[in-house]
């Protein structure tokens, strides 16, 4: 390598090694409520009105100044001086502004998604992907060791058995995505659901958020939600929902379509075939407009889509191993619906980086 490539080469490197900062800085603003300071005051705020409202200690306003620095370089937020157009002070001040990326971080914003960065960003990820080298070399050793799941390894549990004890964290994370993503798919591609005929089951659709927004836009659908029984306990009163306690793996509700957000990334090939096994049962034949609707990601569908698109899926790929789930290429996807006894299957490509899989018996 030449000089100018050798030095390239270490800048890459770097930049892959401190990847993991931007994200904590990214944990470090949303639990501060950054992004509500900026907002509650009309859009911009100096660095002195972020220490000020967010409990800074003045003994630190510099290294908030550093954690800012990072997260306007990195695009979350934007950085100009004075307020622009409405600025009557005149004093040249730095103003941090939010950017489409730090909206979705606003509390009261119909599209807060301010819970998935902690469900996202947490210790239990950390620790347990922290273990792939020792993790990858056990799985050599026997039936038992590799039966195991980077969380066991690292925290001795489960995932399942953390989002009991979180405080509620998976569960509100989950139900902002769900609020973000069907709004715009039910607007975007809200025919898979218009074209059912009367009944649908969102499987593990926990208190409802997927399957409140689904009935709200196709009124002539019975919705149910199937989930465990401690979280259908939870769940709040419902006059559009019916809520039932269940085990997908043994039972799913009769219907005319089933639906499935973000549910089979948590689990192993085999897994997913048995949940399969018991939607084909609950739906009528094909001929009678009977279908799974998968929410998901298929990985690298299509070929066209932009890179960030990719390395996102990628990256929730290898999140996901730590529970021993994982996102699937298309080719993954039709074994599972083959094994199943699926005849065929439709993919449907959004502009995020899921799509939508009809699925026919």
């Amino acid at each position: 390598m030449s000089s100018d490539e050798l030095l390239q080469a270490q800048l890459e490197l770097y930049h892959h090694g401190l990847a993991f900062v931007k994200s904590l800085a990214l944990k470090a603003a949303t639990d501060l409520r950054i992004p509500d300071t900026i907002h509650r005051r009309g859009g911009a705020a100096t660095l002195s009105e972020l220490a000020s409202d967010t409990g800074i200690h003045p003994t630190k306003r510099s290294n908030l100044r550093r954690v800012m620095r990072v997260l306007t370089t990195t695009g979350v937020f934007s950085i100009v001086q004075g307020k622009g157009s409405n600025d009557h002070a005149g004093d040249g001040a730095a103003y941090y502004k939010l950017t489409r990326v730090s909206r979705l971080l606003v509390e009261r914003s119909p599209h807060n998604l301010s819970p998935m960065v902690g469900t996202i960003v947490n210790t239990l990820c950390w620790t347990s992907l922290l273990k792939m080298p020792e993790w990858f070399t056990q799985g050599q050793e026997g039936e038992s060791a590799q039966s195991h799941s980077l969380v066991q390894l690292a925290n001795g549990c489960t995932f399942w058995d953390t989002t009991k004890v979180d405080g509620g964290l998976f569960n509100d994370g989950m139900a902002a995505d769900s609020r973000i993503a069907m709004k715009v798919l039910l607007k975007e591609h809200g025919g898979a659901f218009g074209e059912v005929k009367s009944s649908l089951v969102d499987i593990g659709g926990n208190h409802g958020a997927t399957a409140s927004a689904v009935a709200r836009a196709f009124p002539h659908l019975k919705c149910t939600v199937l989930d465990l029984a401690h979280v259908v306990a939870a769940a709040p009163a419902s006059d559009i929902l019916t809520f039932v306690a269940g085990n997908m793996f043994e039972y799913v509700p009769p219907a005319d379509a089933v639906l499935l957000k973000w549910i089979l990334h948590d689990w192993k090939h085999e897994d997913c075939v048995k949940i399969m096994r018991r939607c084909k049962e609950a739906i009528p034949a094909k001929e009678a407009g009977g279908k799974v609707i998968i929410i998901d990601m298929v990985v690298g569908y299509p070929v066209t889509q932009p890179n960030d698109s990719i390395e996102a899926q990628v990256l929730l790929d290898i999140y996901m191993m730590g529970s021993d789930g994982m996102e699937r290429e298309e080719n993954e996807w039709s074994l599972i619906f083959s094994e199943a006894g699926f005849s065929d299957y439709k993919i449907t490509p959004t502009n995020g980086i899921r799509s939508i899989i009809e699925v026919y018996p």
